[in-house]
């Protein structure tokens, strides 16, 4: 049994999404982010460095502390542990129906959390000294009798005016300020006007001049991020603007992680959280998830703080204001590992609209499944949208038929079909594989572009390789209607050539069928099944099939979009 060590060798790359607040469902905005970190996983995990298979590691959880957990339970008569576990005992049917597959789904009330945090706490409390106490004035609802956190006030943002902002950053113009600012301010529980109170509370000192100087490094010189996001560090940045100390402690009533050698004080969920993904890697490791999967021993503490260790999160943009300041500062100087790069998405709009529960715009994710929808119908039309940019992906459902009917189906998988019928009507399944040479020109032609493919999926770019996986699909059925196998399907003198023409369509099919096993890993497992291979890996696409290579009975593999489903799916309204 192998045992982790620190020796040059394939990449270990351990990769996050957001994690989803546990007091609703999963909608599809949290679908998008999943699908996209899946099929970057997924990418990677097909890979090889210097002939090892690279270790991959795709872990989330639920986010389970705050007052808004609190609060819902109360409302429903539950206590907040039993609330939370209703709410993570649902999300296995998604994850499940979009094929969307984590190593390990955990929660941030567990006690490897607990623990994580605290030592964090304690390494930024007594060995960075940047843990300070001071008296804030801190809004407090007078009908809930309760401190109301920055995301439970609502006002005018006090630099752009725009209504209904909340009380630590504007979605509008990107403004960051204390909840105090606010105009108009009213509580979000309540609806009441929040009145001041005064109350002892813990601070980050993200103001110091060790944390402003590593951010400015570690956001900016290295030119890790995304230009969009490097903006708006550089104004938060400048010389004449410091940052804000960061408040992480909450006041009780509040479910979360009780604050060390105080009384009825807790941490901000917004610092338990993010550590959160560390406690549910600790915890895969801990019940042997690397054993299972890789067939090695594994320690969690050597694997995360090994220099060779690659860490990225995705996440979307209205939340990168944490992850791109507050963690990789709290990381540091709590002296563990920083991240290598966070990954910053747009949201998910509809025709258009922007999504919005109140006003029943919205794609329930539960019930495209439950009419009959195929997931991977939206997997791959999310992945053909999909760039390395902080852009909106827009559902618009004409598109949305135009892509997986068109594209999907009637360029790649129309290969398949058009070609499978001729090998086993004339050649009992039999491919002919004799005409592979290592310089075949039309094979070479499919292979050269797996370079681009995979950098592309490296960095994100998955329209681009959809584009170039359709390009090389027109220039595949070309190459069917120029050798007309239904004509030399009607004289025996010509079956010989039919054969090596429908076998060549069949070995290109399966070069395309690698480029997109990432994005369709449902159908390229049903491909596999059908020309009787391996579970393909990207190696595969320099090994061909055997010379008398038998396939099974082609069955269809994807059935078309019908207008109608799509109609009965935007009139649901229970998103």
């Amino acid at each position: 049994m192998k045992k982790y060590n620190s020796s040059k060798g394939a990449r270990k790359i351990f990769v996050t999404t957001a994690l989803p607040y546990a007091n609703g469902e999963l909608h599809i905005g949290h679908i998008m982010e999943y699908i996209q970190a899946d099929i970057w996983v997924r990418f990677q995990c097909m890979q090889q460095d210097n002939g090892q298979s690279r270790q991959v590691y795709f872990i989330c959880a639920d986010d389970a502390h705050g007052a808004a957990i609190m609060i819902a339970a109360e409302r429903v008569g539950m206590t907040p542990k039993e609330f939370i576990n209703n709410i993570s005992s649902n999300r296995k049917k998604y994850l499940d129906g979009f094929y969307i597959k984590f190593d390990n789904w955990y929660s941030t009330d567990s006690i490897e959390n607990i623990n994580l945090v605290q030592e964090i706490y304690s390494d930024l409390y007594n060995k960075a000294k940047l843990i300070i106490d001071k008296k804030i004035n801190q809004f407090f609802d007078p009908i809930k009798n309760i401190f109301l956190s920055d995301r439970y006030i609502k006002g005018e943002c006090p630099i752009c005016n725009a209504k209904d902002q909340y009380g630590d950053f504007c979605e509008c113009c990107g403004s960051v300020y204390t909840p105090t600012k606010l105009i108009n301010s009213y509580s979000v529980l309540s609806g009441a006007k929040p009145i001041i109170k005064s109350s002892k509370h813990f601070f980050f000192k993200l103001s110091d001049k060790r944390c402003v100087n590593f951010l400015r490094q570690w956001a900016i010189n290295d030119k890790r991020l995304q230009p969009e996001i490097v903006n708006k560090i550089k104004e938060w940045l400048e010389k004449d603007n410091k940052l804000n100390d960061w408040d992480i402690s909450r006041d009780a009533p509040y479910f979360g992680i009780k604050i060390p050698n105080t009384s009825e004080k807790y941490f901000y969920v917004w610092l338990d959280a993010p550590i959160g993904y560390l406690a549910s890697l600790k915890n895969y490791f801990e019940k042997g998830g690397p054993k299972k999967k890789y067939n090695e021993l594994r320690n969690f503490n050597e694997f995360i703080s090994s220099p060779e260790t690659e860490q990225y999160h995705f996440i979307g943009k209205d939340i990168f204001y944490f992850h791109i300041l507050f963690w990789p500062a709290i990381l540091k100087f709590s002296g563990r590992k920083i991240p290598n790069n966070i990954f910053v998405h747009g949201f998910m709009t509809i025709n258009g609209k922007k999504m919005s529960k109140s006003n029943k715009i919205g794609i329930s994710p539960l019930y495209y499944l439950k009419i009959g929808m195929n997931p991977e119908w939206l997997r791959y039309y999310i992945a053909s949208k999909l760039n390395n940019k902080i852009e909106d992906i827009n559902f618009n459902s004409q598109n949305f038929i135009s892509c997986v009917n068109s594209d999907l189906i009637g360029k790649y998988i129309n290969i398949a079909s058009r070609s499978a019928s001729f090998i086993e009507k004339y050649f009992k399944g039999y491919l002919n594989m004799k005409w592979v040479k290592n310089n075949d020109i039309f094979l070479s032609k499919l292979r050269i572009v797996g370079l681009s493919i995979q950098k592309y999926y490296e960095n994100r770019e998955f329209n681009k390789v959809l584009y170039i996986v359709i390009e090389q699909a027109n220039f595949i059925n070309v190459f069917f209607d120029k050798n007309k196998p239904w004509e030399l399907a009607k004289n025996n003198i010509y079956h010989e050539k039919l054969h090596k023409v429908s076998s060549r369509l069949l070995e290109a099919f399966r070069i395309l069928t690698i480029y997109l096993k990432p994005v369709l890993p449902n159908l390229a497992q049903s491909v596999e099944e059908f020309l009787n291979i391996s579970p393909l890996q990207w190696i595969n696409i320099f090994t061909p099939l055997t010379k008398n290579h038998k396939i099974n009975k082609y069955k269809h593999l994807m059935t078309r979009v019908d207008t109608n489903i799509i109609d009965n799916l935007l009139k649901n309204k229970n998103i």
